[in-house]
C-alpha cells in the first residue's frame, strides 16, 4: 500500500454507462451500519445512559462532536435536510440556549481529560447564526470540553448572508475548514430551486476562508437539478475549478417529495431526463479525475496531497455520518435536533422536533428519540463494510486480525456473491483479498451491499445506489 507521506497522480477514470444502468438500484449510503431505518424507538434513555458510562470508562478515547443548526434564512427546493426558515433572532437564541444546557448534559457525564480532535457544525445553515452568536457557541464548547490546538473544526456555509465579520468570528473560535454549497452557477438552474447567488459571491467568501487562514475548503454541487444538461454542468464545474477547491462533494439530486413536500415547488417537467443526468455523472467523474482529483468513493473527490486522499492510500481513512473522515478512534457525540451519535457499540438520535427537543433538555434530559444496541454480528460487519468503503477492497489476513477468526471462512457466502463485480471488472481478487478498481468505485455501494445482513428483511426506502 503507499504511504501517506507519497503523493500519487491520481488514475482519470472512464465512466461505462451501460454498467451505470445495470447497477443503479436502491441501496444504504453506509454512513452507518447498522442503517438509520432500523434504529428504534425501544432503545431507551435508560440504554443510551449506559452506553454513555461504559464508553466513558477511560479518558483515552477521543472526541468528536457534530452540532446540528436546523434553521435558514430561505427555503432551497432541493433540500433533504432536517430544516426549517426562521429570520427572526429570539428562536434562534432560544435554540442556542437549548444546546448550551445540552452541552452541559454531556460535559458532566464525559471525563474532562478526553480530548476533542474534531467538531463540526451541520444543518440547516450554520452561517445563519450571527457572529456574536457564533463567539459565544464556539466559547462555550472551549470552555466545556478539552479541545485540541490540533483539531479540525469544520463549518457548513452558505454564501449568501455572509459578511467578513462571520468569517473572522469563526475563525476567533478556531474553526479552519470551510465547507460552501455551491450547487450550480446556472442562473436558471437557480431560479429554479430558489438559491440565487452569483460566482463572484462564492469567490468573495472563499478570498475571505483563505484571509482566516481555512486550511481545507470543500465546495458541494448538485447534479440532477431542473434546466441542468451536460454542457451547462460542464460551465459551472470549470467554474469551480477555477476556484481550486481541496475537496469536492459532488451529490446526485434525489426528487423524493413524498418525503419532502417542498420539492413539490420544482416543476418535474424540468428534471434533465435520466440520462442526461448520467450523461452528468460521467462529466463530473472523468472531469474532475483528469484534473488531479482523487475519487475517494461516494460523492467525494479530493486533491492527491489533500488529508483524506492521504489516509486513503494509508488505510487510515473512516466514514461515519459527516461522511468521510480522517481521523480514526473517536467517538462522535451529537448536539441539536435531529442529531446522531456514534459509540463503538450504539447509535443514538435526537428528536427531529424543535418541542420535544426543547422539553426534554429543560427538564434536564438527554433528547434521545431512539436508537439503536450494536450485536457482535453487527459491529463486526460494520467494521468490515467501513473498510471496504473507505480503503475500496479488502485485506482478508488483516480483517482475520481484527475479527479474531477466519475471516473468509466466515464470510465465504458474501464473498462467492462478489462474482459477477469481478467480471464486469469492478474489482481484482488475489490470494490475500480483493481491491475495487477504478471504475469500480462508482459501484462501492453496491459491493458492500453484499455484507450487509440487514437488507432481506427491510421496507426502507434508500436512495440510487449510482
Amino acid at each position: 500500500m503507499t504511504t501517506s507521506d507519497t503523493i500519487v497522480t491520481p488514475t482519470p477514470i472512464r465512466v461505462d454507462l451501460d454498467l451505470v444502468r445495470k447497477y443503479d438500484r436502491a441501496g444504504p449510503r453506509y454512513t452507518s451500519y447498522p442503517t438509520a431505518p432500523h434504529f428504534s424507538e425501544a432503545f431507551s434513555r435508560a440504554d443510551w445512559e449506559d452506553h454513555i458510562a461504559l464508553n466513558n470508562a477511560t479518558d483515552e478515547r477521543a472526541l468528536s462532536l457534530y452540532f446540528h443548526i436546523p434553521f435558514c434564512d430561505t427555503l432551497c427546493w432541493f433540500c433533504g435536510c432536517t430544516m426549517m426558515v426562521e429570520r427572526r433572532r429570539d428562536p434562534i437564541d432560544h435554540y442556542l440556549e437549548a444546546l448550551f444546557q445540552e452541552i452541559d448534559l454531556y460535559a458532566e457525564r464525559l471525563a474532562p481529560g478526553r480530548k476533542v480532535l474534531q467538531i463540526h457544525f451541520g444543518g440547516g445553515t450554520p452561517t445563519h447564526l450571527s457572529p456574536d452568536q457564533i463567539r459565544a457557541i464556539g466559547t462555550k464548547i472551549h470552555q466545556s470540553f478539552q479541545v485540541a490546538p490540533e483539531a479540525e473544526i469544520s463549518v457548513e456555509m452558505d454564501p449568501r448572508g455572509l459578511t467578513e465579520e462571520h468569517l473572522s468570528a469563526l475563525s476567533e473560535v478556531g474553526f479552519n475548514r470551510a465547507s460552501i454549497g455551491v450547487q450550480d452557477f446556472d442562473p436558471r438552474v437557480q431560479e429554479a430551486i430558489n438559491r440565487v447567488h452569483d460566482a463572484e459571491l462564492v469567490g468573495q467568501v472563499i478570498d475571505w476562508t483563505r484571509k482566516y487562514n481555512f486550511s481545507s475548503l470543500n465546495l458541494d454541487l448538485i447534479y440532477g437539478l431542473p434546466h441542468q444538461s451536460v454542457d451547462s454542468f460542464r460551465a459551472t464545474l470549470d467554474q469551480v475549478l477555477a476556484f481550486e477547491p481541496d475537496r469536492l462533494a459532488v451529490f446526485s439530486y434525489a426528487h423524493v417529495p413524498w418525503v419532502k413536500p417542498h420539492q413539490k415547488l420544482i416543476k418535474e417537467e424540468t428534471l434533465p431526463h435520466p440520462s442526461e443526468k448520467l450523461g452528468m455523472l460521467k462529466l463530473v467523474v472523468e472531469s474532475l479525475t483528469a484534473s488531479g482529483y482523487s475519487y475517494v468513493g461516494m460523492d467525494h473527490f479530493a486533491r492527491a496531497d489533500d488529508e483524506l486522499a492521504v489516509a486513503q492510500r494509508s488505510g487510515t481513512l473512516q466514514r461515519n455520518f459527516q461522511g468521510y473522515s480522517t481521523l480514526a478512534g473517536t467517538d462522535i457525540y451529537a448536539f441539536g435536533m435531529s442529531s446522531i451519535s456514534q459509540l463503538p457499540r450504539a447509535y443514538a438520535q435526537h428528536h427531529k422536533t424543535l418541542n420535544e427537543y426543547h422539553s426534554d433538555v429543560a427538564e434536564g434530559r438527554l433528547p434521545l428519540a431512539r436508537g439503536l444496541a450494536l450485536s457482535e454480528d453487527d459491529a463486526q460487519r460494520r467494521h468490515v463494510i467501513m473498510r471496504l468503503m473507505c480503503d475500496m477492497g479488502l485485506d482478508f489476513a488483516a480483517l482475520s486480525t481484527d475479527l479474531g477468526y477466519d475471516f473468509q471462512a466466515r464470510y465465504s457466502n458474501e464473498l462467492a456473491s462478489l462474482d459477477e463485480f469481478e467480471g464486469d471488472g469492478l474489482l481484482t481478487r488475489n490470494g490475500t483479498g480483493f481491491r475495487v478498481t477504478s471504475m469500480g468505485r462508482l459501484f462501492v455501494r453496491n459491493i458492500a451491499m453484499a455484507f450487509d445482513a440487514y437488507l432481506e428483511n427491510t421496507n426502507a426506502r434508500y436512495s440510487r445506489t449510482v
